[in-house]
């Protein structure tokens, strides 16, 4: 067996990493919630590569269908939602997750996610929507937000050890969303230390006005940590009593349930 056999993770200099690739998906990941629609211009600038090599990519994503292009201004195209589909179904994860995330909002009238970490965000892979709309952006399957302003991403940064958090933290830009959001390292690591002793986390009002969520973790029968269960809703709606008491218990009701049934 060669050193590349194994599962150590290769480096960019390693002679079977593939730039091309890796360059591909860093296009594809320029696109979030604040830059839905760009030009070739501003992939450049969000990608540091030039014109010329960001255009290649462009234009090789759009000709595979991931990527649309109006005029001058480029889009992720709804195909890049079958990467999604398929780590589900990859992982035996879509069926039984996604049958829990909709019993879930049959429950409460909320939605509900299943989300892993990325990064500096936090990705939807599962999704159960809610007929009330919360965010100004439309939440699916892809959709990637900060992860330390969201209840789904604190809950999974918490998961990692002392010497990943702080490299990870070292990353993250602490911005205040809002008036409630957490913008010093200190206030972030207190909240991490509540919410890996909790085993819950629950944000306020951090990312967006009105947006108050609810978070628990989520394993698989060999104690893997496959992601992050939720329930978001409207601040002016739920109280914290009826999270606490109510929501928190049917989240790890169904955590506990996807333990037993995801292998």
């Amino acid at each position: 067996m060669t050193p590349n056999d194994t599962d150590e993770t290769i480096g960019p200099d390693d002679r079977d990493f593939v730039t091309a690739l890796a360059s591909g998906l860093e296009v594809m990941l320029a696109f979030d919630a604040d830059h839905p629609r760009m030009t070739l211009s501003e992939v450049a600038t969000r990608t540091g590569m030039n014109r010329a090599r960001a255009r290649r990519f462009l234009l090789t994503l759009h000709a595979l269908g991931y990527v649309r292009k109006q005029q001058r201004h480029f889009e992720l195209a709804p195909k890049t939602l079958q990467l999604g589909y398929s780590f589900l179904s990859a992982n035996g994860y879509r069926g039984v997750i996604q049958q829990h995330l909709e019993d879930i909002t049959e429950a409460t009238g909320e939605s509900s996610s299943l989300g892993v970490l990325e990064g500096d965000s936090v990705t939807y892979v599962a999704r159960s929507s809610a007929r009330h709309r919360l965010m100004a952006i439309t939440l699916s399957i892809g959709t990637r937000l900060p992860a330390l302003y969201t209840s789904m991403g604190r809950v999974l940064l918490a998961r990692l050890d002392d010497e990943a958090l702080s490299e990870r933290l070292a990353t993250i830009e602490f911005t205040a969303h809002t008036e409630h959001s957490l913008t010093t390292r200190e206030a972030v690591m207190s909240e991490l230390e509540r919410v890996r002793a909790d085993g819950y986390c629950i944000v306020d009002q951090e990312l967006d006005s009105g947006l108050r969520s609810l978070a628990v973790p989520a394993f698989d029968t060999h104690g893997h940590l496959i992601g992050a269960l939720n329930i978001s809703t409207n601040a002016a709606r739920v109280d914290m009593a009826t999270l606490t008491e109510r929501f928190l218990p049917l989240l790890q009701e169904k955590a506990a349930l996807i333990a037993r049934q995801v292998s």
